[in-house]
Order: C-alpha cells, then sequence, then structure tokens
C-alpha cells in the first residue's frame, strides 16, 4: 500500500498568527492539543478528513522561496471573489519569477510563505471531467 500524506508542517514565528489565518483560508479549526500551543499549533478540516497541518514556532524568519507551496481552488465563488477574500484576510500577492501571462495569482500569507490561487474553481473542475468522462463512454 502506499503512504498518505498525515501533516503539513509550517514553520512560522507566530503559530498562533498563522493558525488563524490558515483556519480563514480552509475553513478549518485548531485541533486541540496537549502541550504549549504557543509552540505548535495543529489545525484540520472540521471532519478531520485529510491531512493536518502543523504549525511550528521557530526563532528564525523565513528565507528565499518555498520549495514547497499549497495551491488552492476557489469553491462555490469565482476565482476573482475567493482572490478578494484571501486579499481580505492578509494575504499579499507574491512574485516569485511567474511571468505576466500565468493562469494562476502567487501569494503570500502573512510570514511571507507563498500558495497560489488556480485559475480554474472546483466547479470548473468537476464540470470539465464528467464531460471528459460522457465523452468517453459516448
Amino acid at each position: 500500500m502506499p503512504s498518505r500524506i498525515a501533516g503539513i508542517a509550517l514553520d512560522a514565528a507566530n503559530p498562533g498568527l498563522l493558525a488563524a489565518f490558515w483556519c480563514a483560508v480552509l475553513d478549518w479549526e485548531v485541533v486541540p492539543e496537549d502541550g504549549d500551543g504557543d509552540e505548535l499549533v495543529s489545525i484540520a478540516a472540521r471532519d478531520r478528513s485529510g491531512p493536518c497541518m502543523d504549525i511550528i514556532a521557530v526563532p528564525e524568519a523565513k528565507a528565499g522561496k518555498n520549495r514547497l507551496h499549497l495551491d488552492l481552488r476557489a469553491d462555490g465563488v469565482s476565482t476573482a471573489a475567493e482572490l478578494q477574500r484571501l486579499l481580505d484576510l492578509g494575504a499579499t500577492r507574491a512574485d516569485v519569477g511567474q511571468g505576466p501571462d500565468v493562469s494562476w495569482v502567487v501569494l503570500a500569507d502573512p510570514e511571507g510563505n507563498e500558495f497560489c490561487l488556480l485559475s480554474r474553481t472546483v466547479q470548473d473542475v468537476l464540470r470539465d471531467d464528467e464531460q471528459a468522462r460522457q465523452q468517453m463512454q459516448a
């Protein structure tokens, strides 16, 4: 059997601040943990499906471009509306050399960790997948 992703670890100067941001972005919640909430904050989907995100306190600031990042899709709203919501939550636009003609928007969370908002919504992908499936069956 293959492995499954159990969690995503994210270093932060202020785990509580970053946890609040990502909970708002993903509609997740803080997972109650034993231990010091100043050193580690875990967040997860409300139904606990999928991996969690562990946000861990570190003394050093982020340096350089992330080698791994999250790609997000708008779900139930337009990509433009989701972009505005993310910016209102505290995301900022980021330039990682992506060029002007890409179909995604590169953003950074309040501590500078890059992530992308993809141009196609969840509903676009589901619709296109269904159309492709129907064409294969025809």
